[in-house]
């Protein structure tokens, strides 16, 4: 801002005392100062503000002013209410150093001074760096060049405003990892995701003492499949209090990242293809030789520059309630950054994924369940995502077999309780994987002749039959361990047993009514 902006509304009322010629300085910051010399702390462009308590004589006024001048600063606003009206000497010095000098009434507030100058600089920042933006889009729009990175150091270093590019798994896209947490990253994407569920623009989250502001980063991808895929822009503070100006910025730099991702998604697009290529190969058994060139080719696009895995793990993936091609969008956005040889394919409601044995042997349906839990709070009441990861394959011949132990895995995860459910290759050599082949109508009728009267009981009498059963089988008939773990006496837990026993026939001292009520239970 000028400084001649302090004389005009909606500043507050000052009166002009010296340096009318000097009015079209540029103030950029403000500092309130009784110390009879305050160079050290001055780095120019200041405006400062003062209560005059230095001044025990009329000499003092040159001295101080003459501090001021050299240390570069663009004019002097004296307080008149602790030392009354301010005193010529000091409108002389001023006149002779050239400094705009200007009264504050008492009944203006230091305060309201500051608050004037910090929005009205804060303001003119803000549309410098706007228009910043603006130039900065075009250019990443039209040579596809990265930049991301810069312009949020640029804001956070000139505007003290911290902002960040997230993808939904949480991923730092740009923007100062070191300053957001994982399990702040966590809310951020949760809240994002439900706001844009509800059909909402964008949010505000509040964690801990910190506010933000969460933006979509609007792409040209089909609406339908962007919710779990798109990124947000995120910034700290409540966008909603500022300047229009201000505001424009923030809606900028949402601009800027959707043209970075627009270019990421084109340059993607020929290894897509080339994906789908390997997995029509595979699904319909092609000899190895023709399936290990086209992972070549597809490779060779990669830009990780590292050589043919030594293995793969197939994943199947299926989606339940979400639009079609909204399960490959997500992972894709998910396995960024995880290792670019990746391959994901598919269309409609599944997906495949081939992804390269994690090194150390690192389980992959763990880092799927973390790298896809944020997305929960997007997948809307009807929503689910099921996933089957299988053994690593250590040549091409063997990604067949792969393929089928996924689906086979797949419909493991698929017959349990959850949102987000992913079986790994290792239940499938456990009773789970004859319990998921077993039809739905069966299961239904298994579970209920063995369970419905204990559930009963349970309802009518506020009983604890079933948890008590579970426990028993779980430390597998010992009676003691078993009433540690409930607290309970063990003559209660003879009595529950018993009285289990009694309403379904069993016999809970035979393995057979044991493995029975434990699949029973397995089905629940």
């Amino acid at each position: 801002m000028r400084i001649g902006a302090l004389l005009a509304p909606p500043a507050p009322r000052l009166r002009l005392l010296a340096g009318r010629d000097e009015l079209d300085r540029v103030v950029s910051g403000v500092m309130t100062t009784d110390l009879r010399d305050p160079g050290r702390y001055l780095h120019g462009g200041e405006l400062v503000l003062t209560g005059m308590l230095w001044r025990t004589a009329p000499e003092d006024s040159e001295r101080f002013v003459r501090v001021l001048a050299a240390a570069g600063t663009v004019g002097l606003a004296a307080g008149e209410a602790e030392v009354g009206p301010v005193p010529e000497d000091l409108v002389a010095a001023c006149e002779r150093h050239r400094m705009p000098l200007f009264a504050v009434p008492d009944d203006v507030a230091f305060a309201e001074v500051t608050e004037f100058v910090v929005r009205q600089v804060s303001a003119d920042r803000a549309a410098d760096l706007s228009a910043l933006v603006d130039r900065h889009r075009a250019l990443v729009s039209a040579t596809g060049g990265a930049g991301l990175d810069a312009v949020l150091e640029l804001l956070g270093g000139d505007l003290d405003l911290d902002c960040w590019v997230l993808t939904p798994s949480g991923r730092v896209v740009a923007g100062p990892p070191e300053r957001l947490s994982a399990a702040e990253r966590d809310q951020l994407i949760r809240a994002h995701l439900d706001a844009r569920r509800r059909r909402g623009p964008s949010a505000r989250a509040r964690i801990g003492a910190r506010e933000f502001s969460l933006l979509p980063v609007a792409t040209g991808t089909t609406p339908g499949t962007r919710l779990l895929s798109e990124w947000l822009l995120a910034v700290e503070g409540d966008i909603t209090e500022w300047t229009p100006k201000r505001r424009q910025l923030a809606e900028n730099l949402a601009r800027l990242a959707g043209a970075e991702r627009t270019r990421r998604d084109e340059s993607r697009r020929l290894r897509s293809r080339l994906a789908d290529e390997v997995f029509t190969l595979l699904q319909h058994d092609a000899p190895p030789d023709e399936l290990r060139r086209a992972l070549e080719a597809s490779l060779a696009m990669a830009e990780s520059g590292e050589g043919f895995p030594d293995a793969w793990v197939v994943v199947s993936a299926e989606s339940l309630g979400l639009p079609d091609g909204a399960v490959r969008a997500a992972l894709v956005e998910a396995l960024t950054g995880e290792d670019d040889r990746s391959l994901i394919g598919g269309g409609g409601s599944g997906a495949v994924l081939l992804l390269p044995q994690p090194p150390g042997g690192a389980g992959v349906a763990e880092r799927l369940r973390a790298l896809l839990a944020p997305l929960e709070a997007g997948l809307g009441p009807e929503g689910r995502l099921t996933l089957g990861a299988s053994a690593p394959a250590g040549s091409a011949g063997g990604l067949r077999g792969a393929l089928e132990e996924a689906r086979h895995a797949r419909r493991i995860a698929a017959a349990r309780v959850g949102r987000i459910c992913v079986s790994g290759p290792e239940e499938l050599a456990s009773h789970v994987l004859l319990l998921a082949a077993v039809p739905d109508e069966v299961r239904r009728a298994f579970r209920g002749r063995l369970l419905d009267k204990v559930v009963g009981y349970d309802l009518e009498h506020q009983a604890d039959l079933v948890r008590t059963l579970e426990a028993f089988l779980r430390y597998d008939g010992s009676w003691t361990r078993c009433a540690a773990a409930l607290h309970v006496h063990v003559n209660t837990l003879r009595y529950r047993i018993g009285r289990i026993e009694e309403l379904t026939g069993r016999d809970l001292s035979r393995l057979e009514d044991r493995v029975d009520f434990y699949l029973a239970l397995e089905l629940s």
